[in-house]
C-alpha cells in the first residue's frame, strides 16, 4: 500500500491502524486498493459526519481485541435450505445447490458501486478474502431459498465478507441473513443486482454483544418491473448499522424496506436507507417500527432522492415509530424527502412515545402480568414492520417476543 493511501486517514486510531496493517498485508490488487481508500477517507466513520453522528464506530471500536463468543443459535437456519456459512476459517457452502443457483467464486476484487457513499461496505469489501474468495457470487436463473449464516469467532481483528447476487429476468430468490457477531468488528456486504422482472425476498435477523461493532451494508440495483421486500430485524450492539442502498434504475422497479429493532441496556441499533428514483413510475414503501430499553440506543435515518427527470411519477412513502419504554431510552431519527421533479407522490412520518397507559390498565385488569402486558402491546406495535418476512414471520416475532418477555 502507498503511503499516501495510508496516510489518507487523518490522526488514525489504534482500531484504524491495525486494519491498515490487515488490508497491506493482503494481496496487492488496484480495485481493493480502491475500495480501501474509499474507506480511508472517512477512516472509521463518527459523530463528526452528519450520517454517523449517532452511531460512532471510531469512538466504539478502539481496539480490535477479540469480543466474546458470539451466539450459537441461529433462529432463521432450516433445514433443506442452501446454507452459506461465513467465519475466520473461510466460508463454507453446501455440498450442492438447488436447481437455478449457481456459486462462483472470484479470488479477484469486484468494483462497488458508489463506494464513496458506504464507508463500512468498502472496508468490508477491501478486506474480504484471504482464507476465502474475495467475491463470493451467486448466479440466480430460477426461484430458491438460500441462507447465508454469518458468525465470526476467535481472536484477532475484523472479519469480513462480501456476496453477490445476480437475478437472472424473471428470477426468483428468497434469501435471509444472520448477522451473529463474534468480533470486535464484522463488516458485511451483500449485493443484489435485478434484472427485468426479477424478485428477490430478503429477511435479514442481527443480533450482537455489548463488546461488538456490527456493520452490514447492502446494496440493490433493479431494472424494469422488478421488485424487493427486504424485512428486517435487529437487536444490537454496542454499535450496530444495518444500511441499505438501493437504486430504481429502470420503470416500474418496487421496493418494500421494512424494519424493526429492538434494544437493551448498552445497545446500539442503527436502520439506515438511501433509495434513489432514477427512473419514472417507480414505488417505494418503507416501514420501521423500534422499541428501546434505559440505556439503549435506536437509530433510524431514511432518504429518498427523486431527481428532477427521471424520478417523475415516483410514488413513495416512508413512516418511521418508536417506543421509549423506560426512562433513560434514546431514539434519534431523520426521514428526508430530496425532491426535485414535479410530479410525484412522496410521504414521510415520524413518531415517538411510550405505550398507552389505558391499554395497560385494560389489560393488566383482565390478569395479565405487566412484564407480558408491555411485552403483547410492543409486540403488536412491530409487528407490520415484519409482516413481508413470509413462512419467516413467525420465526422473527417469536424472537422478539422471547426479548421483550425477557428484557422487560
Amino acid at each position: 500500500m502507498s503511503t499516501a493511501l495510508k496516510d489518507l486517514i487523518r490522526n488514525p486510531t489504534v482500531a484504524e491502524l491495525e486494519l491498515v496493517a490487515r488490508f497491506a498485508a493482503l494481496k496487492a490488487d488496484p480495485r481493493r486498493e480502491r475500495l480501501f481508500e474509499a474507506f480511508a477517507l472517512t477512516g472509521l466513520p463518527g459523530r463528526r459526519l452528519e450520517g454517523w453522528r449517532w452511531t460512532d464506530f471510531k469512538a466504539a471500536v478502539t481496539s480490535l481485541d477479540a469480543a466474546k463468543a458470539a451466539p450459537v443459535r441461529d433462529p432463521l437456519a432450516r433445514e433443506a435450505v442452501a446454507t452459506l456459512r461465513f467465519a475466520p476459517s473461510g466460508h463454507v457452502a453446501p455440498a450442492a445447490l438447488p436447481p437455478g443457483l449457481r456459486l462462483l467464486e472470484k479470488d479477484d476484487v469486484q468494483a462497488m458501486s458508489g463506494a464513496e457513499d458506504a464507508p463500512l461496505g468498502a472496508l468490508a469489501a477491501a478486506l474480504a478474502g484471504g482464507k476465502s474468495p474475495a467475491t463470493l457470487l451467486v448466479d440466480v436463473s430460477a426461484g430458491a431459498p438460500v441462507h447465508l449464516h454469518m458468525v465470526f469467532e476467535g481472536p484477532g481483528a475484523i472479519n469480513a465478507a462480501r456476496i453477490v447476487f445476480l437475478l437472472r429476468p424473471g428470477a426468483e430468490l428468497h434469501v435471509s441473513e444472520s448477522h451473529l457477531g463474534g468480533a470486535a468488528l464484522s463488516a458485511a456486504l451483500v449485493e443484489f443486482t435485478l434484472n427485468k422482472g426479477a424478485r428477490l425476498n430478503r429477511t435479514v435477523y442481527q443480533i450482537g454483544g455489548p463488546s461488538e461493532a456490527q456493520a452490514v451494508t447492502a446494496i440493490i440495483e433493479q431494472d424494469a418491473g422488478a421488485e424487493t421486500v427486504q424485512t428486517t430485524l435487529a437487536f444490537g450492539a454496542k454499535v450496530a448499522r444495518l444500511e441499505t442502498r438501493l437504486v430504481h434504475r429502470e420503470t416500474g422497479s418496487k421496493a418494500t424496506l421494512n424494519a424493526a429493532y429492538l434494544a437493551g441496556a448498552g445497545l446500539q441499533a442503527d436502520i439506515t436507507t438511501h433509495v434513489r428514483h432514477g427512473a419514472q413510475a417507480c414505488i417505494t414503501r418503507q416501514v420501521t417500527k423500534g422499541a428501546v430499553l434505559d440505556g439503549g440506543r435506536g437509530v433510524f435515518q431514511g432518504k429518498f432522492h427523486v431527481p428532477r427527470t427521471s424520478g417523475q411519477l415516483t410514488d413513495a412513502s416512508m413512516q418511521h415509530n418508536a417506543l421509549l419504554l423506560e426512562e433513560g431510552a434514546e431514539v434519534f431519527a431523520k426521514p428526508e424527502l430530496e425532491i426535485l421533479a414535479d410530479d410525484v407522490q412522496c410521504a414521510h412520518g415520524n413518531t415517538s412515545g411510550a405505550l398507552d397507559a389505558a391499554q395497560l390498565f385494560y389489560l393488566r385488569q383482565r390478569g395479565i402480568p405487566l412484564v407480558q402486558a408491555r411485552a403483547l402491546l410492543t409486540e403488536a406495535f412491530i409487528a407490520e414492520a415484519l409482516e413481508g418476512a413470509g413462512e419467516l414471520e413467525a420465526v422473527l416475532r417469536a424472537e422478539a417476543q422471547s426479548w421483550l418477555t425477557h428484557a422487560a
